[in-house]
């Protein structure tokens, strides 16, 4: 029973959601719910917050011993990246309560409103009960027999007459490592490198950012560690909303070491209401922001120049760029005065440890790779990395897009950053067991073997754009999507003509998903299957926090109606197409379900880039069993413990060496401060170990990317080193630290040239071993790179959005040049050159940006359908200035149109006029679907699978715009205008 949401005026109702909500009274609206939800002190509990004429006596048991007969088991949050740990109560095989697990070192008892609402995951009515698909319009109902068999032999058919590369795999960070390696592995046994899931619209930016800085790509430190910093700088990210339960840490951190709390943000957000200091920036200017803190750091010497010589290349072109920043153009571009940049940089610079948090506010535009860049420039020009409160503490956005992202369900990557050349296809194949020129027979060739594929952002254009533009044998012809919700891509308007054209479309989701509803919408009749996918909560496997620490979920309870586990469906697949013998060949499967330990294993044994090869599942489930073992600060636990000791919570990757070298993990990536088998580090020497530069009179010099005087402790090489094989385990004479059973594994990989074998091909794990033995790091000890030459803009170049009201800057900061790229033309040069002739900006003259709301998740399907959480959030709405509100005379609450710059997209919802955002900027969640321009698609749903609250997608809205280095898409500046309903 849901509680009516009071409203603010008799005006406009929803009819449509207030049908669903009758028979309620009392609750709150969205503005008291913001705030009295829980922020202060850590207590974020949201539902614990509701004002009192919302609370309604308890229909269960309060929180107490279990029930007599109950089990617990525990599980992770399926919604952000925190990790929150959820300990179920399970009675006869259904899941009668829950509690924030209170021993976890993440989330210590709490949860937010979303988390506190799991349980209604698995419960809702609302979830797909069995497969169905669309004949003549109308939904029918199918078997999962059927539904494989037809859905097989179409794809199989689409792959004879069009290759491989025809039918797009699109996987989600919603599955368990287990369920996301094996998804990109059907892929690589299909034929094909287009397989991709959110990363690519969250944090790909990220990725390859901070891997081309300083070697990996992912969060130095923790949201743990965050407590000991001096100085947090949070630029692009608002875990107030996005990730609540990380703000106990940031708060908590704030307080006890009275440290500065910085916020720069185009909009005034609940994270920026606790700031000690709050800078609004123009959207889209986020290098000259940072450009203008170093301009003052550099003016005062506020540089750590030890740090920078030790451990640093390409300071000396960084600076070039960064003298062209003063304070009036910084002002002039972004808006910010001078003294208050000075003043932050000073704090950043001086009052240390400092850390920068940011999130997709920083990463999903068209110099999200640049914007990136600059954020770690920033950290390494003041020495803020590789220690306690310092880092890159970057926010990832679903429960597992960190793990999947690094089980490489992605398009340019075989699992764990090995890429896709030839020699990490033969490595995959050696894991595998399985002939290398058998998995080259599945591709259309070698060349298209070893190419990236096509990003999910521009599945549409892969599907529709002329046959001559696509670089692969035919277009796009069938998608397979598991759980990735449709709604989450920008230009909407033009996906409606790629879901159009499709030969087939197949959806596999606990809820059918926005897919479902647009492409009804798009004119479908036939070619359309909706498969009931479980959630994790029915499932079991590893997931990855934001911090690089793996967690075991229990699985809570069995799949609920004909719903099936990721992993089971995959094994149909393969099974259906005909390699299932060789794809899990040395993976046990029960009943189609293969083994999610077996899957973990497997992953242990060949992920030795990345250092996954340490964490087995019965290291994960002991620490599942002794989390309250753990520090809080250190997450570190007795090293007498015999189960735990020593060992880093989660494990957190690189875990070097095989689960018996019981390596702790490591908490902090490039901390020299302690030895390597204590969880410590060095830059990783990834782009060669000396780079030749260009001198002004022509002449040439060859200068080292290894590190001057720096290395790990107790290391016994004391300076830099390139990465360990075994040639250079022989240069030093400590190959005779090598096994027998080692050197034999290392001759079977290379027998041609042994010497050749590197820590991250020796399958043994004896070359890593030994490394460790001697206190150094397997990769080696290199540089980090301010120049990181090999991107489109080897240091980060200010460029105007596509769309920009600023068309007087266009010429002086233009976007790149149009190029192919990732199989296909990006012609984002062409875009802009043609909004600034047309005059957009005098059209459409508010900028859009967009953004999470406590309340909900990703694409919202699973949350709008939770009926605690819809209760909390009914209506999409904009935010716009009291100013702008005014100029056209919208009230709060009212209906508003607003319109966007391509495609006459518009879009109907209610305006929220607040100073949050200031004049000429509007803001919107991107929750939200299953309206299309001021069209109601409720009935598209099967019945009674459709979300409880519906409304206008962010995306319909946003515009053309992809970053070069990765085609991540512009979420967060585009041009709209507004006008009431």
């Amino acid at each position: 029973m849901l509680i009516r949401r009071t409203q603010r005026s008799d005006s406009d109702r929803r009819g449509s959601v207030a049908a669903l909500l009758s028979g309620q009274t009392g609750g709150l609206d969205r503005r008291t719910f913001l705030r009295r939800s829980g922020l202060a002190g850590g207590a974020l509990a949201a539902l614990s917050t509701l004002p009192l004429g919302g609370v309604r006596e308890a229909e269960a048991a309060a929180a107490g011993p279990l029930t007599a007969g109950a089990t617990a088991r525990k599980s992770i949050c399926t919604h952000c990246s925190v990790g929150c740990t959820v300990t179920a109560e399970v009675l006869n095989g259904v899941w009668i309560g829950q509690e924030p697990t209170w021993d976890s070192p993440i989330n210590r008892g709490s949860h937010c409103a979303k988390g506190a609402s799991v349980r209604e995951l698995v419960h809702s009515e609302r979830r797909l009960r069995y497969p169905m698909k669309l004949v003549g319009g109308q939904w029918t109902r199918v078997s999962w027999e059927a539904a494989i068999n037809e859905i097989g032999d179409k794809l199989l058919e689409v792959r004879e007459k069009s290759g491989p590369d025809s039918v797009y795999w699109l996987g989600s960070a919603k599955m368990t490592n287990e369920g996301a390696y094996l998804f990109r592995k059907l892929g690589a046994f299909w034929g094909t490198n287009n397989t991709d899931h959110q990363a690519r619209i969250c944090h790909s930016t990220t990725v390859t950012g901070v891997a081309n800085t300083w070697g990996y790509g992912a969060m130095t430190n923790s949201f743990n560690d965050i407590r000991n910093a001096k100085t947090q700088m949070i630029m692009g990210g608002n875990p107030a909303e996005a990730h609540p339960v990380s703000l106990q840490h940031l708060l908590e951190g704030k307080e006890l070491q009275k440290a500065n709390f910085i916020v720069i943000d185009p909009r005034l957000t609940r994270t920026a209401a606790h700031a000690t200091e709050y800078v609004r920036m123009r959207p889209g200017t986020d290098i000259p922001v940072l450009y203008g803190m170093m301009w003052h750091i550099l003016q005062n010497g506020w540089e750590d120049k030890e740090f920078i010589r030790q451990r640093v290349y390409g300071f000396d072109d960084l600076r070039k760029e960064v003298e062209k920043w003063n304070p009036e153009e910084v002002e002039r571009v972004t808006g910010i005065p001078g003294e208050q940049l000075k003043r932050v940089a000073k704090l950043f610079a001086t009052e240390k440890p400092s850390t920068l948090i940011w999130a997709m506010g920083q990463t999903q535009k068209t110099v999200g790779t640049a914007n990136v860049r600059a954020s770690c420039i920033l950290l390494l020009m003041t020495g803020n990395v590789g220690g306690p409160g310092m880092g890159a503490n970057i926010f990832r956005g679903h429960d597992n897009v960190q793990g999947a992202t690094d089980v490489g369900l992605d398009i340019v990557t075989l699992p764990f950053y090995y890429g896709l050349a030839e020699g990490a296809w033969k490595h995959w194949s050696r894991v595998w067991e399985v002939d290398y020129d058998f998995l080259k027979s599945r591709f259309d060739s070698k060349q298209i073997m070893e190419a990236p594929g096509i990003p999910l952002t521009r599945w549409f254009e892969a599907v529709t754009l002329p046959k001559d533009q696509v670089a692969q044998k035919d277009n796009v012809r069938a998608v397979f999507v598991q759980g990735h919700a449709s709604n989450s891509i920008t230009r909407i308007p033009e996906s409606l003509n790629g879901l159009k054209a499709l030969d087939l479309l197949v959806i596999a989701d606990p809820h059918p998903t926005t897919w479902t509803s647009l492409a009804v919408e798009a004119g479908r009749k036939d070619g359309l299957y909706i498969l009931p996918v479980a959630t994790q909560f029915e499932c079991k496997g590893s997931r990855v926090a934001s911090n690089r620490s793996l967690q075991w979920g229990e699985q809570i309870v069995k799949p609920i109606f004909e719903s099936k586990d990721d992993l089971e469906i995959t094994y149909r697949l393969a099974k259906k197409f005909g390699f299932a013998d060789k794809m899990f060949k040395n993976i046990k499967v029960e009943n189609d379900l293969p083994e999610a330990e077996d899957i973990l294993r497997e992953m242990n044994r060949g992920s030795w880039s990345t250092g996954y090869c340490g964490q087995s599942p019965e290291r994960l489930k002991a620490h599942m069993k002794n989390q309250a073992k753990f520090d809080m600060l250190t997450m570190r636990a007795p090293k007498d413990d015999p189960e735990v000791g020593g060992d880093y919570y989660g494990l957190p990757w690189p875990c070097w060496g095989s689960p018996e070298v019981r390596h702790p993990g490591t908490p902090l990536l490039y901390n020299t401060n302690l030895g390597v088998m204590d969880g410590g580090g060095t830059f990783r020497p990834r782009f060669g170990i000396e780079r030749e530069e260009k001198l002004a009179d022509g002449s040439t010099r060859k200068v080292s990317l290894l590190a001057d005087g720096s290395y790990s402790k107790d290391s016994e090489i004391k300076d830099g080193y390139p990465e360990f094989t075994l040639a250079s385990l022989k240069k030093l004479g400590w190959d005779k630290d090598l096994t027998e059973a080692e050197m034999a594994t290392i001759n079977r990989i290379n027998p041609a040239t042994p010497d050749a074998v590197s820590w991250s091909l020796d399958l043994s794990g004896g070359i890593q071993r030994v490394a460790l033995m001697h206190g150094c790091v397997p990769y080696g000890n290199g540089k980090a790179r301010m120049n990181a030459f090999g991107l489109p803009d080897p240091i980060p170049v200010h460029r105007e959005p596509i769309y920009t009201p600023r068309v007087d800057l266009v010429a002086k900061y233009p976007t790149l040049p149009d190029a192919k790229q990732f199989r296909m033309p990006n012609i984002g040069f062409s875009v802009q050159k043609a909004a600034v002739e047309k005059g957009i900006a005098k059209q459409f003259p508010l900028i859009l940006s967009s953004g999470r709301l406590v309340e909900y998740e990703g694409g919202g399907e699973e949350t709008r359908t939770n009926p605690w959480l819809a209760e909390l959030q009914q209506d999409m709405f904009i935010e716009i200035s009291p100013a702008d509100a005014a100029d056209r005379g919208i009230k709060d609450g009212g209906w508003v149109w607003v319109s966007g710059a391509e495609n006459n997209a518009r879009a109907r919802m209610k305006a929220l006029v607040t100073e949050r955002v200031g004049k000429g900027v509007a803001w919107m969640p991107f929750h939200f679907g299953g309206w299309l321009a001021g069209k109601d698609l409720r009935g598209n749903y099967p019945k009674g699978t459709d979300p409880i609250v519906l409304g206008e997608s962010a995306n319909t809205i946003t515009t053309y715009g992809y970053d070069p280095a990765t085609n991540m898409q512009e979420t967060k500046v585009t041009l709209c205008q507004i006008v009431a309903a």
